[in-house]
């Protein structure tokens, strides 16, 4: 091998590293290795942070940390070398984790840790934390509490009034703020009163702080989630509640400072004081604040003279007037606060509370059996200012803005603390207008001293609502709205008959009539859109059969036969078919039946709903006679709904509080929200139809001049009430007419019939509802330009075409004696009698009003299966159609 590929001998003790090592010696700031070292650490001071070679160590994991402080020691010590030598002491060279010079105040993350043991906090830093956020508590407490003082009760006595105007910003009157309240001291109030809200609200109120701490948690909880607080626990806090009038803003500040509040008042009032001040402030409903003000509103009495029953009542209100005023509370609520709602339930609390009391011994048991039933009470009172239709219109404004709270803003504590302007879409003229088209007709009309038995409590409502904003231009409530305490134009559980006939017509046009050929399934997507054109049987007595041609049957296996008006069939005979055009301008009921059982009424009810009705005023779809009127709707929402129809399928929610201002600005103003509930098409031929009944059908009487007018008459069953529905391009109006005994003794308010009534064999709603509905509008259009509905589309398909021309449609009477050519039922035993509450419970048409006019008979047209109670014989109709006991009712025009 040659010379220059041999390796040259390795040198003894490590190799080159260890050479040049050797040649260069130790490095700067190190010094050699001493005699003896063995190679450990500890021959170089690695584990003796004092440089002693004698220490010893506990263990591995101690000997470890040694070494460590050791190296950073020296490492340190390195850098300024380094530095001498040109090479830089940056971030990374050298450096270890330093250990602090000097202690810190919060030792956190933890220097003598390693790992996640360095973010677990030491004992002392969790109890020097609690220790400060305790004590900055009770700091904030402290403050608090010094901050805040006891409430002037007598400043809650005056409280500003709320100015209403019309649609034209003239003043229409001040009201909401006046002073219904008079101060009595504690011993002018009996024990009952005090010890009935004690024992229902706050058992241990003489002896708690003032507070309820797991009722603050719960009010704490609401507003967290966004919804509004509840109401004080304890009396102490609802009396500063009642006296912290000028702020009743729902918020944590706000719930804070009643807090502070109620300890204060809770720590340095009397007892008694607390109590004869929550008494004197409560509000009891009524515009009544104070038990002397509510013992007159509702009893006309001094507090002084309250009986334990009376007492119980009164603590029963304090849970909220709407809901425990037995007088009903409809304009806000119309289903939940109706007063046999209302009723019930105060009667219900005010047992309760009459118990508790007995159990926690202030009252004698013997003295309690006194107090089973309501005490009798007074009608709701209001000042001379609300007379007339005033007191509707306040009451329409107020509870627009209470029940949109969440869009206005405005609470009912709110309204009542006043200072706001209120500006309505009250038209006064058309107000005025519509006030004296009523009494023209019922003065000249309706004499109940000259004819007691059928002329006495006949009320009548209404309401006129704009298509192209939804504005609520004018309304009739009753006579007088501090005499007549319900609102006509509101709720009033009056039926609406045959004008229901358009929403089924529309669902017709919109989803169109099922297959009977499919299943219910496919046929709920096989549909075919409907025609104005479409034949369906006038016959009376018309055996209703489901979509797929199978007879309805109810519960019982007994068919339905649909009467008419009269007992009239309509079209030809065999098979007595008619177009819905002419079905709908001679209200035929069995036709529009058929051809809801074929659209579904489901789709019926879908239709009412986006047309503009709510929901929970709309009867269950169990029952045919759905389709004619067996609901309950508003006059103002009825209005409303054909205001969709006139404005082209546009629906937009009858509304009355244009805007809110106050001292503080503008408070609320009204945004126009518009859903497109029916497509022109749609809408357009269903008001091209309506024509025809007011062109030459029902609704003649309602013919105005030189203007196009659309609109359905309506009456139902037993006569018990009458419609007049109908609309210009420019203006929507609803008439209703009943009779309805409401005295305050009457707790079922009884709907009663009109045969008779006004002179008339028969009330119509193309009679007395009609010709106000006329004369009404004449006067409102003047001045307004003429405007005509736009031409309808066509639309849909002739459903049930004939291979001949379409019969004329005319009209015969139906022989009652004649038996139906339909099987009878395939019940086989013969049905008792039904009571009147049977009746009512188990179908859907009963006799207090719940039905429509005519009635569809479940016999067969045999006349032996069913036969109405006695207390039914005396008040039914026996010239429609019933007298063989049918148990269902319908609806004429």
């Amino acid at each position: 091998m040659s010379e220059h590929r041999r390796k040259p001998p390795q040198p003894q003790g490590g190799g080159r590293a260890a050479a040049r090592r050797g040649q260069s010696g130790p490095p700067a700031g190190r010094r050699a290795a001493p005699r003896g070292a063995t190679g450990s650490p500890s021959d170089y001071g690695l584990g003796l942070g004092s440089g002693s070679e004698e220490q010893s160590y506990g263990g591995r994991a101690e000997s470890r940390r040694a070494a460590q402080r050791g190296s950073s020691g020296r490492r340190r010590a390195a850098e300024p070398a380094a530095g001498r030598r040109g090479v830089p002491a940056g971030p990374g060279r050298g450096r270890g984790r330093e250990t602090p010079d000097r202690k810190r105040l919060i030792d956190y993350p933890r220097a003598d840790r390693y790992g996640w043991q360095r973010w677990m906090p030491s004992w002392k830093l969790v109890t020097g934390l609690f220790i400060a956020f305790f004590g900055s508590l009770v700091a904030a407490a402290g403050i608090g509490y010094a901050m805040v003082g006891i409430p002037d009760v007598a400043k809650t006595a005056s409280a500003q009034n709320n100015v209403y105007f019309w649609s034209d910003d003239s003043p229409m009157v001040a009201s909401g703020g006046e002073t219904n309240r008079q101060n009595v001291s504690l011993a002018q109030i009996p024990e009952a009163m005090r010890y009935a809200v004690i024992s229902q609200e706050n058992k241990t109120f003489y002896d708690d702080n003032g507070i309820d701490p797991k009722g603050i948690a719960r009010a704490v909880f609401n507003m967290a989630r966004g919804g509004q607080t509840q109401g004080g626990s304890t009396i102490t806090q609802q009396y500063v509640k009642n006296a912290m009038l000028d702020d009743q803003s729902q918020t944590v500040s706000r719930k804070l400072k009643e807090i502070f509040v109620s300890i204060k008042v809770g720590a340095e009032v009397d007892k008694n004081q607390i109590l004869e001040g929550y008494l004197n402030t409560a509000y009891y409903g009524r515009g009544a604040y104070g038990i002397q003000a509510a013992a007159r509103a509702y009893f006309d009495k001094d507090a002084l003279k309250l009986n334990p029953g009376e007492c119980a009542f009164l603590a029963a209100t304090l849970k909220g007037a709407t809901y425990y005023d037995p007088a009903g509370a409809t304009s806000i609520d119309p289903v939940g606060a109706t007063p046999e709602k209302n009723s019930e339930r105060a009667l219900r609390q005010m047992q309760d509370t009459l118990d508790k009391m007995v159990e926690y011994g202030h009252l004698d048991a013997s003295e309690r059996a006194k107090y089973t039933k309501l005490p009798a009470w007074k009608n709701p009172r209001t000042n001379n200012d609300l007379k007339g239709q005033i007191g509707y219109l306040v009451d329409l404004a107020n509870s627009y803005l209470v029940t949109h709270s969440k869009e206005t803003g405005i609470t009912q504590n709110r309204l009542q603390q006043g200072g706001l302007s209120i500006h309505t879409t009250f038209d006064k003229k058309k107000v005025l207008e519509l006030e004296a088209s009523v009494s023209k007709v019922q003065k000249a009309n309706i004499k109940p001293k000259q004819r007691p038995d059928t002329d006495t409590h006949v009320q009548f409502g209404g309401a006129s609502v704009e298509p192209d904003t939804g504005a609520i231009r004018a309304i009739y409530g009753g006579e007088d709205a501090t005499k007549h305490f319900t609102d006509n134009a509101d709720q009033t559980g009056a039926q609406v008959g045959s004008t229901f006939k358009p929403f089924v017509l529309a669902a017709a046009m919109t989803w169109g009539v099922r297959d009977p050929d499919l299943g219910s399934s496919q046929a709920q997507d096989e549909r075919t859109i409907v025609s104005p054109k479409s034949l369906f049987s006038g016959k009376n007595k018309l055996k209703i059969k489901d979509y797929n041609d199978t007879v309805w049957k109810n519960e019982k296996g007994e068919e339905w036969l649909q009467t008419n008006d009269g007992n009239e069939s309509y079209g030809s005979p065999p098979n007595y078919k008619i177009d819905l055009r002419e079905a709908m301008r001679e209200s035929v009921n069995s036709a529009f039946v058929q051809l809801g059982m074929d659209v579904g009424l489901d789709k019926v009810k879908d239709a009412a709903i986006s047309a503009g009705l709510r929901k929970e005023s709309l009867a269950g779809t169990t029952f045919p006679s759905f389709s004619i009127g067996i609901s309950d709707p508003s006059a103002i929402r009825m209005a409303g709904a054909y205001a969709t129809f006139a404005a082209s399928g546009k629906q937009r929610d009858p509304y009355s509080v244009e805007k809110v201002t106050s001292e503080e600005g503008q408070i609320y103003t009204h945004e126009a929200v518009t859903n497109q509930a029916f497509t022109s098409k749609v809408a357009d031929n269903v008001t091209d139809v309506l024509k025809t009944v007011v062109d030459k059908g029902t609704g003649t009487n309602a013919q105005l001049t030189g203007r196009d007018v659309a609109g359905k008459t309506g009456t139902t069953d037993g006569n018990k009430s009458a419609w007049f529905v109908g609309y210009t391009p420019q203006l929507s109006t609803a008439i209703t007419m009943f009779r309805l005994d409401d005295n305050e003794k009457n707790k079922n308010r009884t709907f009663l019939e009109m045969y008779g009534t006004g002179g008339q064999k028969k009330i119509h709603g193309a009679s007395f509802p009609a010709q106000i509905w006329h004369d009404y509008m004449e006067d409102a259009l003047k001045g307004t330009p003429v405007k005509d509905f736009p031409d309808p589309e066509s639309i849909g398909e002739v459903v049930n075409a004939e291979p001949s021309q379409t019969p004329t449609p005319t009209f015969t009477q139906t022989e009652e004696a004649s038996p139906s050519p339909t099987p009878t039922p395939t019940a086989t035993q013969p049905e008792t009698s039904p009571s009147p509450t049977d009746t009512c419970n188990t179908f859907i048409g009963c006799q207090n009003g719940t039905g429509g006019t005519d009635a569809g008979t479940t016999d067969g047209g045999t006349g032996g299966q069913s036969s109405p109670s006695p207390t039914d014989t005396s008040t039914e109709d026996t010239s429609n159609g019933n007298q063989n006991g049918g148990l269902f009712r319908g609806s004429t025009g």
